[in-house]
């Protein structure tokens, strides 16, 4: 039997934005007031995509440092998610309930970043105390 092919899709940390990235599809902006879809929706969209992108980009680097970087922008990009539900929460277009899963999914995918980056980072040799890339 041929051995399966790994790509980026195998990580944790995508896994994680994948939902998030769904949720925000699928859940929150089909709820946006029709005059929203195309300025808080789009923003929404874009910076979603953009967490998986940005892993997928980084993998295909093939260089442990190239590819934390990718992966400090998929974290500002889940980040910039977060601040437009906020942004949708205080202005009545995301409820509550929403917004908590929201933030939930944001968390998750933050914190599967982290180690993922962590991880490039010491494979590439950034010392143990130093300042971590894109930070």
């Amino acid at each position: 039997m041929a051995e399966r092919f790994r790509t980026f899709r195998d990580l944790d940390c995508w896994k994680a934005c994948r939902d998030l990235r769904v949720y925000v599809a699928k859940e929150v902006l089909p709820l946006l007031p029709k005059d929203e879809k195309y300025r808080l929706g789009d923003q929404l969209i874009r910076a979603a995509r953009s967490t998986t992108a940005n892993i997928a980009e980084g993998y295909g680097r093939f260089h442990y440092l190239d590819n934390a970087k990718f992966g400090c922008n998929s974290r500002g990009s889940a980040y910039e998610t977060l601040d437009h539900l906020v942004t949708g929460h205080d202005e009545g277009m995301v409820s509550d309930a929403l917004f908590q899963k929201g933030e939930e999914l944001v968390a998750r995918a933050v914190r599967t970043l982290n180690g993922y980056i962590a991880y490039l980072q010491r494979a590439g040799g950034v010392e143990k105390g130093k300042k971590e890339i894109g930070d």
